[in-house]
């Protein structure tokens, strides 16, 4: 018997359907729901999916409800709200949370067993919030994170050593956001460490790293600068990290989770480089980082918990 592989995604904006649109074409799943407070649109961008069945692999698209939810494998929370004109990032944080304490109640109620993949930012507090008010394990409660950020950094690095990104092992961790730290200690080609010996013929330039850690660092915004948003990428980012949960791949992958006790650091989720397969996160990988980058990391924490202050759960 074949398994049919259900996701769901929450939230038919312009991340939710980029992955949607990725995992249709990736062969990914066997259906998929769309859920949004807009059901028209939830409608629409199902049907406009199906129109393309016949040059796709079979998967059926539809909308539903949280009701609808309930054989779902995996849910891809991408919803969320805006800030309003003249409101601060506390208020938009506390009405996001609000919003979100509706969403975890009937996702507790009707997928109970579905491991949720949260993207909607910032999505180390999210994937927090979401983990503090949902009743499953928070195993099964997983940020997109730097999954992104990580991409991004393989890709400039493969471009600057004229390789195939795949074949550049280096991590961003910690927040995604400004305070990401790059991990250059541990950042390889072919085996051979960047930092301590040429590769393909190129020594590691500390000037020019920096350089293209802070375009990584702000790639966001230079894409936001020049079509208003972010979505293709992030919704490659999505459609991967189901791709992973559903094949059991356990695949080494730099997801948002609650440290405890990680590099000092307790309280607070952001990237680590952890094992991901059908149950949701099976594993850690703590890697010894440098001095240096293991106070970066620290401070990574501490610029998210200082974002938190002020939030109510209750």
């Amino acid at each position: 018997m074949i398994q049919k592989r259900t996701v769901g995604i929450l939230g038919a904006g312009k991340v939710g359907m980029a992955a949607a649109y990725g995992m249709f074409n990736a062969d990914t799943v066997s259906e998929m729901i769309l859920v949004d407070k807009d059901e028209q649109r939830a409608e629409g961008e199902a049907m406009d999916l199906m129109h393309g069945a016949s040059l796709a692999e079979p998967v059926t698209v539809r909308s539903g409800s949280f009701a609808s939810l309930g054989s779902s494998q995996l849910v891809v929370v991408s919803a969320g709200t805006g800030r309003k004109p003249g409101e601060t990032r506390l208020d938009l944080l506390n009405r996001n949370v609000a919003i979100f304490r509706e969403i975890v109640a009937e996702l507790d109620r009707h997928a109970p067993n579905a491991i949720l993949v949260v993207a909607t930012n910032p999505v180390d507090i999210i994937t927090h919030v979401i983990q503090q008010l949902s009743q499953r394990p928070r195993s099964r409660v997983i940020g997109t994170g730097t999954m992104l950020d990580t991409s991004r950094f393989r890709a400039l690095l493969g471009q600057h050593y004229g390789v195939d990104p795949r074949s550049v092992h280096a991590y961003i961790l910690g927040e995604h956001g400004d305070s990401e730290v790059p991990i250059w200690s541990n950042a390889s080609i072919g085996g051979l460490r960047l930092r301590e010996r040429p590769v393909l013929g190129k020594s590691f330039d500390e000037g020019a790293m920096n350089a293209l850690f802070e375009r990584v660092r702000f790639a966001g915004r230079e894409v936001i600068a020049r079509k208003g948003f972010t979505s293709s990428a992030i919704g490659i980012v999505i459609q991967h990290l189901c791709e992973t949960i559903l094949d059991d791949q356990r695949t080494v992958l730099t997801v948002s989770v609650p440290f405890e006790g990680e590099y000092g650091i307790e309280g607070v989720c952001m990237s680590l480089p952890c094992v991901v397969g059908q149950n949701g996160i099976e594993g850690r990988i703590v890697a010894t980082l440098s001095d240096e980058e293991t106070v970066a990391m620290r401070h990574s924490a501490s610029v998210i918990k200082e974002s938190m202050q002020g939030i109510s759960l209750a």
